[in-house]
């Protein structure tokens, strides 16, 4: 598995790690949303914090790099979004 990591481009690790990310912060968050006591609640959204910070991290390098790119959203678009929930 080792000799695997050897052969993988800085793109492929940074993607592999977000992917990851992702699925830590999704499980924090139904942990965290699904949790009876508070204290342990509390530690799961610190956790989560956490680890958001490191997506957001790990995002950012990515798009820096070119590696991820979104598309800009359209103003038409926004503002039909805006709407429909400013009025519901």
């Amino acid at each position: 598995m080792a000799n695997n990591a050897l052969n993988m481009s800085e793109q492929q690790i940074l993607e592999d790690l977000l992917s990851s990310q992702k699925m830590i912060t999704a499980n924090y968050n139904m942990f965290a949303g699904e949790c009876e006591h508070t204290n342990l609640r509390d530690a799961f959204l610190s956790v989560l914090e956490d680890e958001h910070r490191i997506q957001t991290e790990l995002f950012d390098e990515m798009h820096n790099r070119g590696w991820y790119c979104v598309e800009a959203a359209q103003e038409q678009k926004i503002a039909q979004v805006r709407q429909k929930f400013t009025t519901a």
